[in-house]
């Protein structure tokens, strides 16, 4: 049995047993938050007699996860095939035999990659099932409460992987939120964000926050670095957070670049 709590809140599994008023540090932070009922925790077990995993295929080469009913914080990963090996771009609390058996038959994993503590969860239970690394960059490693053998850090502005797959950290939500650039996925390439960069319900904006649920702003200073880490990326296609509606297709990089312009104007930079 795996009986390692699981915060309900956001997901994230921890090693040793929690009291049930023990707080969640993911969650007891200014960009997340305890609900007002209180603290409670579940286990993988317990989540795989309520729950199932949802596989959406986008493309040939491309698959959205999430656990249905919905779980914490609606996290979606994607499982991206490439002929060199696939990569598990951020994670899902549920790993079950049937997603288990669906990623084999593709040919398992070779890399996970996260874009933030949010997307954590049970990180170290698939890296063991699939035996590979789990790439987190360094700037969040006080985030990790749970750190197994798997976890590999990296550093700098941009990590290559293979395939051209690309990590990139661009901060603000947190120090080491990164995103993950493919090129060949889209004709102009396609970004995966995590919460790094939020799309609005509306499809015509793309937000860059400090908590998104607490509606915190990046301080001016702050914003300036994603700006700069960010100016440079080339993509049509966008695939965001939590939810199925934060995939853009063919304008992303036009609603992108309008939207940081938009906060250029707000933050009176010239």
């Amino acid at each position: 049995m795996n009986n390692h709590p699981i915060c309900n809140t956001c997901g994230t599994q921890f090693l040793g047993e929690k009291q049930l008023n023990e707080l969640c540090p993911i969650c007891n932070d200014d960009r997340q938050f305890v609900p007002e009922e209180g603290q409670s925790w579940t286990n993988l077990d317990e989540l795989k007699r309520k729950h199932t995993v949802k596989i959406t295929q986008f493309t040939d080469s491309l698959y959205s996860l999430t656990v249905t009913p919905g779980f914490a914080i609606g996290q979606r990963a994607f499982l991206i095939l490439s002929p060199h090996g696939n990569i598990l771009w951020d994670c899902i609390p549920l790993l079950d035999e049937p997603t288990i058996d669906f990623i084999k038959s593709k040919g398992g994993l070779k890399a996970i990659a996260l874009s933030h503590p949010h997307f954590y969860s049970t990180m170290n239970e698939w890296a063991a099932v699939f035996d590979c690394p789990i790439y987190i960059h360094q700037n969040d490693s006080e985030f990790i409460f749970n750190r197994g053998p798997h976890v590999q850090l990296w550093g700098g502005d941009s990590e290559q992987l293979w395939d051209g797959i690309k990590l990139v950290n661009i901060g603000g939500h947190f120090p080491g939120s990164s995103i993950l650039h493919i090129a060949s996925l889209s004709p102009g390439g396609s970004i995966f964000c995590g919460d790094t960069f939020y799309l609005a319900p509306s499809k015509r904006f793309i937000a860059v926050m400090y908590s998104y649920p607490n509606r915190i702003m990046l301080a001016k200073k702050e914003f300036l670095s994603v700006y700069k880490k960010s100016s440079d990326l080339e993509f049509d296609t966008f695939h965001g957070a939590s939810f199925e509606g934060q995939s853009l297709f063919g304008n992303a990089n036009d609603v992108f670049t309008a939207s940081m312009k938009n906060y250029m104007e707000r933050y009176e930079i010239q």
